[in-house]
């Protein structure tokens, strides 16, 4: 299990709206989606061990959620992705070939979710992604309600086009949800900084995981020689947020560039990392590509 080999473990907790909550939002649509309502939130420890977090839904041939999760590699699995939203669109989901939720087809992934969760294992839902039809074009558009009558663990926020306006309204419109139980959110911005895109939304302070790409980005990711590397992450980690996580591919082919040998991100990246209070653990692009990244990097990732 891998809440075992990095020592801590998420505790299950569902949590409810309230009605006033509920009337309050029923007209606004962001982010609805029916067919996730079946997700559930937890809430996570506080530790500073390090955990692997990996993007599942974007390859039919990657194997289940279930399977994910049952691994024993990962402490977070982001579903990517919702790739249709704001703008009066209809919210749209696209887990590639795994099951078409225009059919109601993806309902198995209830049972799914629900066995994540009772390992541990936090699920969050990745908006946005490198293609998609996806903006806000107002602070009502950002303040509409999640995921109608839904709730999730969290929301990623992987934002690479569309608008760099409003998502700092959405974040904070997601926060408020903390009332009750807290929503945990996540952002995966590009790893030159400031991020072009969700600058201003991570700069309010409200992100509780930041996964910075170290990929596809030259001048900023590890090439050999580590200098620009490291004063990207010394960058990154002068953000207010609760933890920061290199994000990398997990194999060559997952990437155009940033790609890290295991074993050289172990004895000369984590070493220089690690050391970091906000260092949380590695985030890697995706399930898809991940054959052995994860096994050979696991016990040093977390401590």
């Amino acid at each position: 299990m891998w809440s075992n080999i990095c020592a801590y473990k998420f505790p299950y907790l569902p949590l409810n709206f309230s009605s006033k909550q509920q009337s309050s939002m029923a007209h606004h649509s962001l982010l609805s989606l029916a067919l996730l309502s079946f997700f559930f939130l937890a809430s996570i420890s506080n530790t500073n061990a390090g955990t692997i977090t990996v993007y599942w839904g974007q390859n039919g041939n990657e194997g289940s959620l279930a399977d994910t999760c049952s691994s024993g590699y990962y402490g977070i699995v982001n579903i990517a992705f919702l790739v249709v939203f704001g703008n009066n669109q209809t919210p749209r989901l696209n887990l590639a070939g795994h099951c078409d939720p225009t059919s109601s087809g993806c309902t198995w992934l209830s049972d799914d979710i629900k066995a994540c969760q009772d390992q541990g294992i936090k699920v969050l839902l990745s908006i946005g992604g490198a293609s998609g039809s996806y903006t806000l074009i107002s602070a009502e558009d950002a303040s509409s309600r999640p995921l109608g009558d839904a709730v999730l663990d969290g929301i990623d926020f992987d934002i690479e086009g569309g608008t760099t306006q409003h998502w700092d309204e959405l974040a904070k419109a997601l926060s408020e949800f903390s009332g009750q139980r807290k929503v945990y959110l996540s952002a995966a911005p590009q790893c030159p900084f400031p991020d072009a895109w969700m600058g201003t939304a991570i700069a309010t302070g409200l992100f509780d995981y930041v996964w910075v790409q170290f990929y596809n980005n030259p001048p900023c990711q590890y090439s050999g020689n580590a200098d620009n590397f490291i004063n990207s992450w010394n960058q990154w980690t002068t953000i207010e947020a609760g933890q920061v996580f290199l994000g990398l591919p997990a194999a060559p082919a997952a990437a155009g560039s940033g790609y890290i040998e295991s074993d050289v991100l172990v004895s000369q990246v984590l070493p220089s990392i690690k050391t970091s209070p906000k260092y949380g653990g590695v985030m890697l692009w995706s399930r898809y590509y991940d054959n052995s990244y994860s096994a050979a990097i696991l016990s040093s990732v977390c401590f």
